[in-house]
């Protein structure tokens, strides 16, 4: 790439930045205690409540890890598309407006370890301490995915030495994450959104286009590797199986326990627009999936010199800087740093909230004032930001790798725990602490292990033992208060009107 079109890139990247953190002081303005900071006053409307969730749930996987995948694999990625939009249509349908009301009538809880406290009248603490233990492990692996994801960004278009990119990304993030909380976060990742739909459609269609067309496309993987056509043959040519298909599937489990989705859906302000905003998500998830995984097949078809291990995923990068003016290649690419900021401050918010309110409120400073527990979750920003960092040092490391493990983390841990919540009127506290742990822990031994049965991605596992440890610890113990049982009654009606 030239000199000049590095500049016009950069130049680029810096009216974009400047937007995000005019967003940011903006969002500042509105910031007056820690229920504006972590879940914006619930003040969301449904466009904003829909393209922030899927926004911070997409993140920087989006435009390097799922077409990088797509590249290497061919169609096989298109079990993990199909994955993801099934579990984000039922996270909406299921989820969102049981949570919305639960969430209100449960002591306005602002978080899930505070809205899991709540819903089981948990005097000890324990399960909103377990709670945040497992979002700050499972967050801080996430937001290293976005570190790692910036670092390739910077340093495959400016040619930056690599922890310098990832330093780079890491600086933008974490000051607009700081400067606004929450609001400035949604309002980022509404432009950002939008942002990541256009290039995810504009990218494919004029690769394709430029390639002759669909056809010529097809033709042209055929000649290559004719097995990258066949959605039922793994990368390495052989057939999938019925483990390589769950797994792939599998990652639609996991929208149910993620924090910093669920987080929208508590916060939109009226729950009868959810059915509206639900429509939204789904619609920006079809495009923008489908379209990530064409990336990933246009460029066999199109990039002459291949890409090698971790280097897969860049090809978006590469078919922008090979295809389009250095203008319109700074607005593609800005989508990329939009993807990364959308999820990695989503993702620093929510740890900084299981610091602030659910460790040092908790158990320290029961009556901290507002400011103090602002101040307290600004610094949980920078500290775990300084832990993502070192966790992103690797240039070999692949994003889809380890968003991965900590959607897999949070999918088996919380999920089981919130779906039935949310609709089991005899779960009890042992059954949430019984099933965020089996869930947890499974996961990460899980993920250690190899070969045969073990291959299956450790979300399913997780999640199965999880529901399991849920019901019979919940069988074997006592039922739930009446005060308990009569707010899921009343959460129950009020979902049914």
């Amino acid at each position: 790439m030239s000199a000049i079109s590095s500049h016009t890139i950069l130049l680029t990247f810096a009216v974009y930045l400047i937007a995000m953190l005019a967003i940011g002081v903006m969002g500042y303005r509105g910031t007056d205690d820690l229920a504006d900071y972590l879940l914006g006053g619930r003040r969301l409307g449904r466009w904003v409540a829909a393209l922030s969730a899927e926004a911070s749930d997409m993140s920087g996987w989006l435009l390097l890890g799922l077409p990088g995948f797509a590249y290497v694999a061919g169609f096989e990625a298109g079990w993990i598309a199909f994955g993801l939009l099934v579990g984000t249509y039922l996270n909406w349908k299921l989820v969102a407006l049981p949570l919305r009301h639960y969430t209100q009538r449960a002591g306005n809880a602002l978080t899930l370890p505070d809205f899991f406290e709540q819903r089981f009248e948990d005097d000890t603490r324990l399960l909103r301490v377990v709670s945040a233990i497992f979002i700050l492990i499972f967050f801080t692996f996430y937001t290293g995915s976005g570190l790692v994801a910036g670092g390739k960004l910077f340093s495959t278009v400016f040619h930056m030495p690599y922890l310098e990119a990832v330093l780079a990304g890491a600086a933008v993030v974490v000051m607009y994450t700081l400067i606004g909380g929450f609001l400035a976060v949604c309002w980022t990742d509404l432009v950002q959104g939008l942002l990541m739909l256009f290039a995810l459609v504009v990218v494919p269609v004029v690769a394709i286009g430029r390639d002759g067309g669909l056809g010529a496309t097809v033709a042209n993987l055929g000649h290559i590797d004719p097995q990258l056509l066949d959605p039922f043959t793994g990368r390495d040519g052989t057939p999938l199986g019925l483990i390589g298909i769950l797994s792939l599937l599998g990652w639609g489990l996991g929208y149910f326990g993620q924090p910093h989705i669920l987080v929208r859906f508590m916060a939109i302000q009226r729950p009868e627009t959810l059915g509206q905003a639900r429509r939204i998500a789904v619609s920006w998830v079809t495009l923008t999936l489908l379209g990530a995984v064409l990336v990933g097949v246009a460029g066999i078809g199109f990039l002459h010199t291949p890409l090698a291990g971790a280097a897969s995923e860049t090809v978006f990068m590469r078919l922008v800087v090979v295809i389009f003016h250095p203008v319109l290649a700074g607005v593609l690419l800005a989508a990329i740093l939009a993807a990364i900021m959308s999820t990695a401050d989503s993702q620093l918010l929510v740890a900084s909230s299981a610091l602030a309110e659910d460790f040092y409120k908790a158990l320290f400073r029961p009556r901290a004032s507002a400011a103090e527990l602002v101040f307290v979750g600004r610094s949980a920003v920078l500290i775990i930001a300084f832990i993502a960092f070192f966790l992103a040092m690797n240039p070999a490391s692949k994003v889809l790798d380890l968003v991965a493990y900590a959607w897999a983390g949070f999918g088996a841990a919380f999920g089981p725990t919130v779906l039935l919540a949310l609709f089991w009127r005899r779960m009890t506290r042992n059954g949430a602490l019984a099933g965020i742990f089996v869930g947890g822990v499974t996961v990460i031994v899980w993920k250690q292990l190899h070969g045969g049965l073990f291959d299956l991605y450790e979300i399913i596992p997780g999640f199965v033992f999880s529901l399991i440890a849920i019901v019979l610890v919940s069988l074997l113990g006592r039922p739930p208060s009446e005060t308990t049982s009569a707010l899921f009654d009343e959460v129950t009606a009020a979902r049914r009107r």
